[in-house]
């Protein structure tokens, strides 16, 4: 087992699904709240990376990460050095191809949130911003902890992005996924079944916890 590796990929994961908290919220309460004609359009960039291939992403990523464009220079002059083949650059790109896991149960859960509340809180002069803090937010708990979740086991078992963008670099972007493809190529199938068997227990045990703390959630909300 290459526990590098896994430590890698569990890291990965924790940073991309609280990113995703962050740059997901705000999009889903737009997607929920705006009445805007032209929101089906956000919705679909959103889900782009539901239906495109993870090496499209990935390759997009790439050429963005790149010198030659202007968000590939910005982005060096923050971090220091490109993005490309680095565990950021990675990081971003599976901020991508995780979005629409955490913005649409978000935006599910906010777009049920009893607009008299809202409307309540509106009159008592609370901000768009408070109201979101203080009633969306908490009355919708169990669909941010599903976002959560569903972002972090996704990017788990990612592949075709963190080789595109991240390339098998040991102990910067080599993940848990792509150390089972190298031992596949290697014929060590004995060494990719007991990590598969591993990803495959974590992952049962992730969304095991989070569909049945969302279904207490729910009940427990019914009864009040």
């Amino acid at each position: 087992m290459n526990w590098q590796a896994l430590l890698l990929t569990l890291k990965l994961a924790a940073v991309v699904s609280v990113l995703l908290l962050f740059i997901g919220a705000p999009i889903a309460y737009w997607i929920a709240f705006s009445r805007a004609r032209w929101k089906f359009l956000v919705e679909s960039v959103v889900a782009l990376p539901l239906v495109l291939p993870p090496t499209v992403i990935g390759f997009y990523a790439l050429l963005a990460f790149g010198p030659n464009t202007g968000l590939g220079r910005f982005l060096t002059r923050i971090f220091g050095h490109g993005l490309a083949f680095t565990f950021e650059g990675l990081a971003i790109a599976s901020v991508l191809y995780s979005l629409p896991f955490a913005v649409q149960p978000f935006a599910a859960g906010f777009a049920s949130v009893d607009p008299a509340f809202v409307n309540a809180a509106a009159s008592l002069g609370a901000g768009r911003w408070r109201r979101f803090w203080r009633i969306v937010l908490p009355l919708s708990s169990s669909a941010v902890l599903t976002g959560f979740v569903l972002s972090f086991a996704h990017t788990v078992g990612e592949f075709g992005v963190v080789l595109m963008v991240g390339g098998n670099i040991p102990g910067v972007t080599r993940t848990v996924s792509v150390d089972i493809y190298d031992r596949v190529e290697a014929f060590d199938f004995a060494g990719a079944n007991r990590t598969s068997v591993l990803l495959l227990c974590f992952s049962f045990v992730i969304l095991a916890v989070m569909y049945g703390a969302t279904k207490r959630a729910w009940r427990m909300g019914r009864q009040h």
